[in-house]
C-alpha cells in the first residue's frame, strides 16, 4: 500500500516529488522548493519571556533549480527584529517548512495539515555565517528574495545559517520521521 501510494505521489507531482520512504531526500525537497519558514525562539521579550514565539523568515539553501541546494538554511537578520532579540538571549529554535506554500499542495487539494502536504521541523541554534560562508549565504538568499538588496542598510543586517541538530519529517501517515543532520546532507533534493 505505501509504495503504491507512494507511486501515485510519483506520477501526479511529475517524479518531482521524492517517495515517503526516502524521508532525508524529502527534508531536502522541502527545504529547497521553499521561500519561508516559521521559526519559533524562546521569547526574551516582557511579558513573554521564557514562553515559544513563532515568527515568519524568509529563507534559502541556494538559488533555484534542481540539485543547487545546500541544504543549510540561510536567513538575513537584523537586530531590530523580535525574535532575533530572543536569539540572542538564547540560539536554540524551531523552524518549520512546508509544501503547503508551494503549488504542490493546492493543486491536490491537500489541506496544509494533510500529512501528504509535507512539512519538516529543524531544531537547532541559528548563528551568524562567518566571512568565508557570507558569499554563499548573500547568493543563496538573494536569488530567491531579490528586494532584500534594498532594504534599509542602517538596519544592520546581516547573514545567518540554522545550525541543523534535528530533523523531523511528516510526509506520510503514520507520524513523523526522524532524520540524522549525517542523512539529510548526503542526499540530495
Amino acid at each position: 500500500l505505501l509504495l503504491c501510494a507512494a507511486a501515485v505521489l510519483l506520477l501526479a507531482a511529475g517524479g518531482a516529488i521524492p517517495p515517503p520512504e526516502e524521508a532525508a531526500r524529502m527534508a531536502r525537497f522541502v527545504l529547497h522548493n521553499c521561500d519561508w519558514g516559521a521559526l519559533a525562539t524562546l521569547s526574551a521579550q516582557e511579558g513573554l519571556r521564557g514562553r515559544p514565539f513563532a515568527n515568519i523568515f524568509s529563507l534559502s539553501d541556494g538559488p533555484p533549480g534542481p540539485l543547487s541546494g545546500s541544504g543549510v538554511p540561510y536567513l538575513y537578520l537584523t537586530d531590530m527584529e523580535i525574535s532575533v532579540q530572543d536569539l540572542e538571549i538564547n540560539s536554540n529554535a524551531s523552524l518549520t517548512v512546508s509544501l503547503a506554500q508551494t503549488p504542490y499542495c493546492k493543486k491536490h487539494r491537500y489541506d496544509p495539515q494533510n500529512p501528504l502536504c509535507a512539512h519538516i521541523i529543524f531544531c537547532g541554534s541559528i548563528v551568524k555565517v562567518n566571512d568565508s560562508e557570507a558569499g554563499l549565504a548573500k547568493k543563496a538568499l538573494f536569488s530567491r528574495h531579490p528586494e532584500m538588496e534594498s532594504w534599509p542598510k542602517d538596519h544592520n543586517w546581516f547573514f545567518a545559517k540554522f545550525n541543523i541538530t534535528n530533523i523531523w519529517v511528516l510526509d506520510y501517515f503514520g507520524g513523523l520521521k526522524i532524520v540524522t543532520p549525517e542523512e539529510y546532507y548526503s542526499v540530495k533534493p
